[in-house]
């Protein structure tokens, strides 16, 4: 019998090496699967902090990640049970108290505090409540407000309100003060969210975004709270980074285009006069 021809340097290890690299792809195979569930657990939870104060039921996130009915609820259950989101009712799902301490935490430490004379000169020349917002990714969130002396007074939002940003004239100034890059990606989280507001639309958001840009500071009404117009503008930092922005709310007889002019303007030189060097 011929005896097949073997390699002397070939030793019993070498031969054990296919089931070595087999072991690793096992690995390399579930490592993709949790990087898989943990990228879809992400896009949901942002789906959510675009939502609102209302929150979105399950349908609505299921066309908004485009994931499966099941796949969301697993992922909610986990995302629910951890406290980064809370239901809201019976089938709605809003933030979670453990993502939205974090988020206060995120605010800037003395922005509040630094625009409230600015809110307090605009609102006295005017008569209007006025309002101080910043950004958490699509949001944004109302972080000051004054309330003016004219006997009809439009509080749409209150402090810790959190709204898609765009809908209100505060978050318009400061989307429209992003590069487009951040602009498009907060139109697209929004998006699924924008029918709850005056019926709002992606391409009617990039027009206003377009004329804000154009104007140097935003107008908007009927979208967030029905018979209600304002009128906001972006507040720079000392870099020239957009960081917050303030608006004016007033019923809309109140704010023919003079008077948001006149309110503009005033913005602006408080803003001058009272942070000269930006936030």
């Amino acid at each position: 019998m011929t005896t097949p021809m073997t390699n002397k340097n070939v030793h019993q290890t070498d031969v054990l090496r296919p089931v070595t690299r087999f072991s690793v792809s096992n690995a390399e195979q579930t490592e993709d699967v949790g990087s898989r569930t943990l990228q879809r657990g992400l896009h949901l939870l942002d789906a959510v902090l675009a939502s609102g104060r209302d929150g979105l039921r399950v349908v609505d996130l299921c066309r908004a990640t485009g994931l499966e009915r099941p796949t969301v609820y697993r992922l909610l259950t986990t995302l629910v049970a951890c406290g980064y989101v809370a239901s809201n009712g019976r089938f709605r799902y809003i933030v979670g108290p453990r993502l939205a301490e974090h988020a206060q935490r995120a605010v800037p430490s003395g922005f509040a505090e630094r625009l409230q004379p600015v809110l307090t000169r605009v609102s006295e020349a005017c008569g209007d409540a006025a309002f101080a917002i910043v950004r958490e990714g699509p949001t944004s969130h109302c972080i000051a407000r004054h309330v003016g002396t004219h006997p009809v007074q439009v509080l749409v939002i209150q402090v810790g309100t959190r709204q898609p940003l765009g809908v209100g004239a505060a978050g318009l100034a400061l989307l429209s003060a992003l590069p487009d890059e951040d602009v498009a990606a907060a139109i697209t989280a929004n998006s699924p969210d924008f029918v709850r507001y005056g019926s709002m639309t992606p391409d009617r958001m990039k027009i206003l975004v377009r004329s804000t840009r154009e104007r140097g500071w935003s107008v908007i009404g009927n979208h967030a709270t029905r018979g209600v117009l304002a009128v906001g503008m972006a507040v720079l930092s000392k870099v020239g980074k957009p960081e917050a922005a303030i608006s004016v709310a007033s019923i809309i007889e109140r704010m023919p285009r003079d008077r948001q002019q006149l309110i503009a303007r005033s913005m602006r030189d408080a803003l001058a006069e009272l942070l000269p060097d930006g936030l």
